[in-house]
């Protein structure tokens, strides 16, 4: 006659952990938006190094900027520095949508591992904190208080700071998504 091993109860997998809730419509629209800040101000950029006049600077005042006012450098600068903000605000999804919760399984090494909810609310914290600050205080912030060489605004620079604010909703965004974010998983991990 055999014994039996172990009861039921210890052979059964561990209980799965509860779904994270599904974030709040305002979250969704909140980090669709932060996502979409990022892109009139990489258009600027674009149409200022292509010579299309925006008014504020020339193109040749941006070429002076790169060796040989070379402007195959300075598009591939401008696209650059577009790239990584576009990719930087669009991680803002992340926090709104699956690949937030478990590393798509594209993603070499990491694929199929579950985020780390802590590591990311960091991440997306520190993220906000900076996107703030550069935008609020150093360039809003000096936009305002330098001297302006004419008593009037001109259209350019009415075009330049369109272009330019919505970057100012960046980083509350980010903040509050991301505090939305840190809710949702803290109380799935109190159940």
């Amino acid at each position: 006659m055999t014994t039996d091993p172990a009861p039921l109860e210890s052979r059964m997998p561990p209980p799965a952990r509860p779904p994270v809730p599904p974030p709040p419509r305002w979250a969704v629209r909140a980090a669709h938006v932060a996502a979409w800040s990022t892109v009139p101000s990489g258009l600027w950029r674009v149409a200022l190094v292509l010579g299309v006049p925006v008014g504020v600077m020339e193109r040749e005042e941006i070429l002076a900027a790169f060796p040989d006012d070379s402007p195959l450098i300075a598009l591939a600068y401008v696209l650059l520095i577009g790239a990584v903000a576009e990719v930087a605000s669009y991680l803002t999804l992340g926090l709104v949508r699956p690949w937030g919760e478990v590393v798509p399984r594209w993603i070499p090494f990491l694929g199929g591992r579950p985020v780390e909810r802590r590591l990311a609310v960091l991440a997306a914290s520190l993220g906000a904190l900076a996107v703030t600050v550069l935008w609020w205080v150093l360039f809003f912030g000096g936009l305002l208080t330098s001297p302006s060489p004419d008593p009037g605004i001109s259209a350019g620079e009415v075009l330049f700071v369109a272009a330019y604010a919505p970057l100012l909703l960046w980083g509350p965004l980010l903040a509050a998504v991301t505090w939305s974010y840190h809710r949702r998983h803290t109380a799935r991990a109190r159940l």
